[in-house]
């Protein structure tokens, strides 16, 4: 099944009255990664974009340093996938092999692969600067680029903005960190780190999302959601900027202040 949805009979009621109705679900299935012959993860994710999918994992996971390394992703079948990498590169699979498979809640779950993270991430560059009115503007569009949602209300989804707003790419899984690999590496063929400065998230700003936009090279990570303290703390660490609740015309800004040009007060 390649369809990022599907449907089930339900009993659903309304209005105290009871009816059995197709419901629209999000598919979850098992991807297996694999590294020279090696199984390194098994990630549970929402089918689609798969390529796309091992490459972010690859990258934002500190598997590559930069995606000229990665030569390509061959489908082994029953759901199983090889890392390809460019010949000569040396890279040990134990290193990030997981002794247990990643959840769609998970995301950087091995201490190896966390380790290889922090070193592939990077102080953030400065600016841009964004108007307030500009942030909230962001969360409108985001919403009209998540279709699966429309249909379930049960997936997450990950978009890149220029520093003007203009939506550049986004992508959906079921695992919020999935959506951001899926996202990651869809555009990081455009330039490494990636060239547009803004990350939006439909969940919580996790650590681990705030570390994948970090190795990718977002300085502005955005999400519906709050942040979490360990997410704050590594990004004041690396210069970046953390917004959340960007709801309607709100947002809190819990790192990188400069980044954001509020209204001046009455």
């Amino acid at each position: 099944m390649n369809e990022p949805t599907t449907s089930r009979p339900i009993l659903r009621l309304r209005s105290g009255t009871a009816a059995i109705v197709d419901d629209e679900l999000v598919v979850e299935e098992p991807i297996e990664i694999r590294l020279g012959g090696v199984a390194i993860a098994v990630v549970m994710r929402t089918p689609g974009h798969d390529e796309e999918l091992i490459r972010g994992f690859a990258l934002t996971e500190g598997i590559a340093l930069a995606p000229d390394e990665i030569v390509g992703v061959t489908d082994l079948g029953e759901g199983r996938h090889q890392l390809e990498f460019v010949p000569g590169t040396a890279i040990d699979p134990e290193r990030f092999r997981r002794n247990l498979y990643a959840t769609s809640s998970c995301g950087v779950c091995g201490k190896a692969s966390i380790d290889a993270v922090r070193i592939s991430a990077r102080i953030a560059p400065p600016g841009p600067t964004l108007p307030a009115g500009l942030v909230t503007g962001l969360a409108a569009t985001f919403a009209q680029a998540q279709p699966s949602f429309d249909l379930t209300g049960g997936i997450h989804a990950a978009a890149a903005f220029t520093a003007g707003g203009e939506l550049v790419a986004s992508r959906e899984d079921i695992g919020r960190h999935n959506a951001v690999d899926k996202l990651v590496g869809a555009i990081a063929g455009e330039g490494w780190p990636v060239p547009h400065p803004i990350l939006f998230v439909s969940g919580r700003v996790s650590f681990e999302i705030v570390q994948k936009a970090a190795v990718a090279g977002f300085p502005i990570v955005a999400g519906v959601s709050a942040a979490s303290s360990l997410a704050v703390d590594l990004a004041a660490e690396l210069g970046m900027t953390v917004l959340g609740f960007v709801r309607g015309e709100d947002f809190n800004v819990y790192t990188g202040h400069q980044r954001v040009e509020m209204p001046t007060s009455r």
